[in-house]
């Protein structure tokens, strides 16, 4: 990727400004960039070249204890910032290049369900999002077809539509073994979509299994925004700026955004301006740069009249029951992505003492440093010498995952604050996060972990073991600056324009409303393309600087 022979200077004024290059951000530069607008992306990572990717190497699952591990505070690499979690039962995780954190995710490629967009009406609790599930439907399939979705069509948990583009990847022996005991128990179970190609599509190579797919695919098989979206908006004329560490985003005396100062890896500091900015940084990343942008006009953060900017902040909880089995399973067989997964238990029955629910999966245990890497903060003598050797003799290639991604309700104390005392390498204040597992969060994931030990049980597993919450396992960072009809209880309208600064965009996880109990990037880049889209056939309404 390092050799793409687009490299232009950019404009002193774009008409938009993106910042981000992950996965919404990659969506808005493509569809401006193919729509004529003359735009710039500042993106504080690079990019990453698959050469560097080590999951067909003998040291992969060494270097994912460190170089490859998802938590910047961990990995700490020149392009990452630190992040306080020390009031935080989850660990934020998070990837600093183009393409964003598609580089490092598992590549679980789900929808949202009708009753996510409405959980107040249903439920009682949270709010409503501006439009349903019929409104989306329709970017969600054009999602499907950019990203190259492999999977099977009419899941029962979902309404009719359009199928998916590739054909699923194979659920394996360790699948297999799964969907026996989901059969004895009469429980809803299908093969998982992912976004990571079973055959070849476009420049794409089907996946050859590695299961790697969380430290970065050498395959090119899985479908990270840096394939999927940059090359066609470079391509169409887009400027990407690497290396970029955005530290305000700029407003003129009319209240309109005019673009964004950032600090470039020689340490100067530049301001690259712009007509209509678009952020695109994530749930944290997001909420940090608008508190950032502190001014008089804006004492509390840009776009904060509602005092919501950061909080509601929302990480999807994760609980996991691993069963052994006598059998060779092959877990050790990628990809990492979702062999099968069940929505049975997804739905609010009040008889449970908890609403809402969770979305199930099935991943593989890896290799033979798979558990260690995977489950951290076991005391040593559990996983290294002696236990070591009787553990992989025991459970390599014999056990697989359950995993439960709880639905995580909004709450305004879990939140993103500016550190006072913490900085990233450029000076520039770190987030802060507060984050606490609310009372329904521990119920409703008691509850799955119990049905989840008697699926393994149902499948013949000799044993189970439980991690009741997983430290490293908020891969998804919502609604710190959420979407809403009401400016004194929103910070961004449906389409993700701030009611505060009128030509200034949030397209990426802050601005959900709820936070679903599936994996989120599907609906993150369906609901970019649906803002980006808004804006591009409003152009001639739009508020710009200048």
């Amino acid at each position: 990727m390092t050799d793409l022979p687009f490299k232009r200077s950019a404009p002193e004024v774009a008409d938009v400004l993106v910042i981000g290059a992950g996965a919404s951000g990659s969506v808005a530069v493509k569809e401006l960039a193919e729509n004529g607008f003359s735009v710039v992306c500042l993106e504080q990572g690079d990019w990453t070249p698959p050469s560097t990717f080590v999951g067909d190497k003998p040291e992969w699952e060494l270097q994912r204890q460190k170089t490859w591990h998802p938590n910047p505070n961990v990995r700490s690499g020149p392009s990452d910032y630190p992040v306080d979690t020390s009031d935080s039962d989850v660990n934020p995780l998070m990837y600093s290049a183009v393409g964003g954190s598609t580089i490092l995710y598992a590549a679980h490629w789900c929808r949202f369900a009708p009753s996510d967009f409405r959980v107040r009406s249903l439920d009682g609790v949270a709010d409503d999002w501006p439009f349903d599930y019929a409104e989306l439907q329709p970017y969600y399939e054009r999602m499907d077809r950019a990203v190259g979705t492999s999977g099977l069509g009419d899941d029962p948990a979902y309404p009719p539509g359009a199928g998916f583009p590739l054909p699923p990847l194979p659920i394996g022996k360790f699948g297999r073994k799964a969907a026996e005991g989901m059969d004895k128990l009469g429980w809803h179970w299908w093969p998982g979509p992912n976004s990571i190609a079973s055959r070849t599509h476009g420049d794409r190579s089907p996946c050859v299994r590695y299961g790697a797919c969380l430290t970065g695919c050498p395959q090119g098989a899985k479908a990270s925004t840096d394939l999927t979206h940059w090359p066609q908006a470079l391509a169409a004329g887009a400027v990407l700026v690497t290396g970029a560490r955005v530290k305000e985003i700029t407003v003129d005396a009319k209240g309109l955004a005019t673009g964004a100062v950032y600090v470039d890896r020689t340490g100067v500091e530049r301001h690259q301006k712009a007509g209509v900015v678009i952020l695109a940084a994530n749930g944290v990343g997001t909420a940090r740069l608008l508190q950032l942008s502190r001014s008089q006009a804006h004492p509390d953060g840009l776009a904060n009249s509602s005092g919501l900017v950061g909080k509601r902040l929302m990480m999807h909880p994760y609980g996991a029951v691993v069963g052994t089995y006598e059998d060779d399973l092959e877990s050790w067989i990628g990809p990492s992505g979702q062999a099968i997964q069940s929505m049975q238990f997804y739905e609010t029955d009040e008889s449970r003492g908890f609403v809402r629910g969770a979305k199930w999966n099935v991943m593989p245990t890896g290799g033979p440093l798979g558990m260690r890497a995977g489950y951290g903060g076991r005391p040593v003598k559990e996983s290294w010498g002696a236990n070591f050797h009787r553990n992989v003799k025991a459970n390599m290639g014999r056990s697989f995952e359950w995993g439960i991604i709880a639905e995580d309700l909004p709450d305004e104390a879990n939140r993103v604050v500016l550190d006072p005392t913490l900085t990233d390498s450029d000076g520039i204040a770190a987030p802060k996060i507060v984050y606490k597992s609310s009372e329904n969060t521990s119920k409703l994931i008691d509850f799955h972990i119990a049905r989840a030990v008697e699926a393994h049980e149902a499948a013949g597993a000799v044993s189970t073991s439980i991690t009741r919450l997983m430290r490293d396992c908020g891969w998804h960072l919502l609604g710190t600056a959420r979407m809403g009809d009401d400016a004194a209880t929103s910070v961004v309208d449906q389409w993700g324009r701030a009611h505060d600064v009128p030509n200034l965009y949030v397209i990426d996880g802050s601005i959900f409303v709820t936070s679903s109990g599936v994996n989120p990037t599907a609906t993150i880049m369906a609901l970019a393309l649906r803002c980006v889209e808004h804006l591009i056939a409003e152009r001639r309404n739009q508020a710009v600087a200048g």
